[in-house]
């Protein structure tokens, strides 16, 4: 499954569905596919998303000590939930929703 984030003032983003999901989970939202935050619920979402990202498990922190292929080197939460937090953060700035589906 594919999650695609849309809000006004900036480019869709589409990720995967488990990837997704956590990163809603960590905003404070049920995880539901489709839906949607208000305009006045974004910045908050966007700071329990930030606070959930910092306080990420030592698994989803790429080790930058990695050997081996660099296509092989795992990706960690913070850079998959990069993307998302600059798309929250055009929302919060125009004062948009945003939706996914």
């Amino acid at each position: 499954m594919l999650v695609t984030f849309h809000t006004k003032n900036n480019a869709d983003i589409t990720m995967f569905g488990d990837i997704a999901v956590k990163l809603l989970h960590l905003m404070g939202h049920s995880g539901t596919v489709p839906s949607a935050i208000s305009a006045e619920d974004v910045p908050a979402a966007l700071e329990q998303l930030r606070a959930g990202v910092a306080a990420a498990a030592p698994d989803d922190v790429p080790d930058d000590d990695y050997q081996g292929d660099p296509i092989d080197r795992p990706v960690g939460i913070a850079q998959r939930a990069f993307p998302l937090i600059e798309l929250l953060e055009s929302a919060a700035q125009g004062g948009n929703s945003v939706m996914w589906e």
